[in-house]
C-alpha cells in the first residue's frame, strides 16, 4: 500500500514539476514567435495578391497545355506558396528564442535533479523532482535541438551525460546525512544490521 501511495506521488511530482518549470520559463521568457505572425491567414488568390504577400505564385496554365483547359474555366489560374518565405522568416525568429529556452531549461532541470538527489530523503519527492528534473531537461534541448549543429549536440549531451554520472556517483558516495541532517533511511537500515 504505501510503495503504490509513493509511487503516485512521485507521478504527480513529476508532472507538476514540468508545468511549474515549463510555464515558469514560458512565463518569465516570453512567448515563442507565433506562425500566423509571420505567415498571413488569407491564401492569395491572384498572382498580384501572392507577390504582395510575399509568396511564389505558380501559373497553372503553363502546367496544363490549353486544349486541356474548359472556355468557361472560372478556377484559379495558379496557387501561392506563401510558406517558403514566411517560414524562413518564422525560424528565424524561433531560433534565438529557443537557444534562451536551452540556456534556461537545462540549468534548470540538473538542479531540480540534484535537489531530488540531494536534499530531499523522501523517496516519492525525490523520485518527482528528479524525474521532472529530466523532463525539464529534454524540453530545453528538444526545442533547440533543430537549430544546433551535429558538433553542439554531441558537447551538450556529453556534457549532460557527464554532469548526471557525477551527480549520481557522488549521491551515493555522500555522507550519510542529508542537507537537513536527517539520517539517509538507506544508511539508517544498514547500521541497524550491523
Amino acid at each position: 500500500m504505501v510503495l503504490w501511495r509513493n509511487l503516485i506521488l512521485g507521478i504527480a511530482i513529476f508532472i507538476l514539476t514540468i508545468f511549474v518549470g515549463v510555464y515558469g520559463i514560458n512565463t518569465f521568457y516570453g512567448k515563442a514567435p507565433q506562425y500566423n505572425d509571420y505567415c498571413p491567414n488569407v491564401i492569395p488568390q491572384t498572382q498580384a495578391e501572392c507577390l504582395k504577400a510575399n509568396g511564389t505564385w505558380t501559373d497553372y496554365n503553363s502546367q496544363i497545355p490549353a486544349e486541356k483547359i474548359p472556355a468557361s474555366a472560372t478556377a484559379p489560374t495558379g496557387y501561392c506558396d506563401t510558406y517558403t518565405y514566411c517560414q524562413k522568416q518564422l525560424e528565424a525568429a524561433e531560433k534565438p528564442y529557443y537557444k534562451g529556452i536551452f540556456i534556461i531549461a537545462v540549468p534548470l532541470g540538473i538542479v531540480i535533479i540534484a535537489l531530488g538527489l540531494l536534499i530531499f530523503g523522501l523517496e516519492a519527492v525525490a523520485l518527482g523532482l528528479m524525474t521532472g528534473g529530466v523532463s525539464i531537461i529534454i524540453y530545453g534541448a528538444g526545442s533547440y535541438w533543430r537549430f544546433a549543429d551535429d558538433v553542439v549536440k554531441f558537447v551538450l549531451s556529453l556534457i549532460g551525460l557527464v554532469v548526471i554520472i557525477l551527480l549520481t556517483y557522488y549521491f551515493n558516495q555522500r555522507l550519510k546525512w542529508n542537507l537537513f541532517g536527517k539520517k539517509n533511511p538507506v544508511e539508517e537500515k544498514k547500521s541497524k544490521k550491523k
